[in-house]
């Protein structure tokens, strides 16, 4: 059996369908499995244990008659697809896959996530159901032990540290509590005993320089992790505190105790990072983060 598994999106997107994966995989052990994805998750589903082959979307807009054309060709051939994306756009590929057994949102495919509330669902609990009315009843924890990297020593990390993730994506800086806060907070939790560690993008140095600029015992990693280096930080942090953004759910997804601060930009009912087990990690939302003090966010620490 011949089974392609639709997964773009964005990281945090990509962190919370590692369940649903595990759940296809485990109800199908013996299929073929492909995950058509986005290129910048192409090397992380391909060290995944959960599908056999990874193609890559690259997205062609619809007037790109050779691009949809190649699309096409990677869409059919499959007995069975799960579309996780269920975006307008993946809808449409039903039928450029040539109307195979689907599982999602397309108009006419036959196993529909026929639930009119689905969009005001948490991103995990939309899933899981999508798949229940598939026909999976099983929901293994996905056991994410292939995504070891190097951890604290690694990265010559000595006693207990705290994780900081001051970024968020560069067009929505209204999803970002200020870096000078970060550097309190991490001041705050250098004279707890914890070293502050702080994660971002190369692009995001000037967070952490903000951040040392205030508390200097803090350590910039910036621009120096991997995806899996950033999971096995997770697995030894003592706690981990940041935006709204893709690192805090593989964080959380790790099981490390986790303050993540959101904005009115987005709603932690529907797209908060989770835990182990479908845990909720501590939440402080407030309209806007640049009002948010650091004496609130010390008092909601984990």
């Amino acid at each position: 059996m011949r089974i392609l598994v639709i997964r773009l999106g964005a990281l945090g997107d990509f962190v919370l369908s590692f369940a649903p994966f595990a759940a296809i995989r485990a109800h199908h052990p013996g299929a073929e499995i492909t995950l058509l994805t986005t290129a910048p998750f192409a090397p992380l589903a391909e060290r995944a244990p959960w599908f056999d082959h990874v193609a890559t979307d690259v997205r062609p807009p619809w007037w790109h008659v050779g691009g949809v054309a190649r699309l096409a060709r990677q869409l059919r051939g499959f007995d069975l697809v799960y579309d996780l994306q269920t975006s307008s756009r993946s809808a449409r590929y039903f039928r450029l896959a040539g109307r195979p057994a689907w599982s999602g949102v397309a108009p006419g495919c036959s196993l529909p996530h026929a639930n009119p509330a689905r969009d005001g669902m948490h991103t995990l609990e939309r899933q899981r159901e999508q798949l229940e009315m598939a026909g999976i009843e099983e929901f293994p924890p996905p056991d994410l032990a292939w995504l070891a990297g190097a951890g604290p020593e690694g990265f010559g990390l000595a006693g207990p540290y705290a994780l900081l993730v001051p970024g968020a994506a560069p067009h929505r800086p209204e999803k970002r509590w200020p870096a000078p806060r970060f550097g309190a907070l991490a001041a705050v939790l250098a004279r707890r005993g914890l070293n502050p560690v702080v994660l971002g993008t190369a692009a995001e140095a000037p967070l952490a320089a903000a951040i040392r600029a205030v508390a200097p015992p803090a350590r910039d990693l910036t621009g120096r992790t991997t995806i899996a280096d950033i999971a096995a930080l997770a697995a030894g942090a003592a706690l981990a505190v940041g935006n709204d953004t893709g690192p805090m759910h593989l964080i959380a997804a790790m099981g490390c105790r986790s303050l993540v601060l959101f904005s009115a930009a987005s709603d932690p009912a529907l797209t908060a990072p989770r835990g182990p087990g479908g845990a909720w990690p501590t939440v402080l939302r407030v309209a806007d983060l640049a009002d948010l003090p650091l004496e609130r966010v010390e008092a909601a620490l984990p």
